[in-house]
């Protein structure tokens, strides 16, 4: 059985081959997961209003602060899959 790490970059594979574009709320759930995963807590400054973009996924990262790698990769794989199926 694959490991964590195997299954997770599988993931991040399949989630940019998905057969119809998730909605924006989604794309920062899936951004968040895997920013936590692969860098750990947030740092740096929030960007300014005038980002909006940037701001939401400074926001959407900065929810996850404090969750483990492997929990932030397991929530990621289980995203993929439901969008995979959905």
């Amino acid at each position: 059985m694959p490991d964590l790490e195997t299954k997770f970059r599988t993931a991040a594979d399949e989630s940019r081959q998905l057969s119809s574009r998730p909605d924006n709320d989604t794309l920062l759930r899936l951004y968040a997961f895997y920013k936590q995963a692969t860098a750990g807590d947030i740092s740096g400054k929030r960007p300014g209003m005038m980002d909006m973009v940037g701001r939401a996924k400074y926001d959407a990262w900065a929810g996850l602060q404090g969750t483990s790698k492997e929990a932030a990769m397991q929530s990621y794989i289980e995203l993929v899959e439901r969008l995979k199926n959905s």
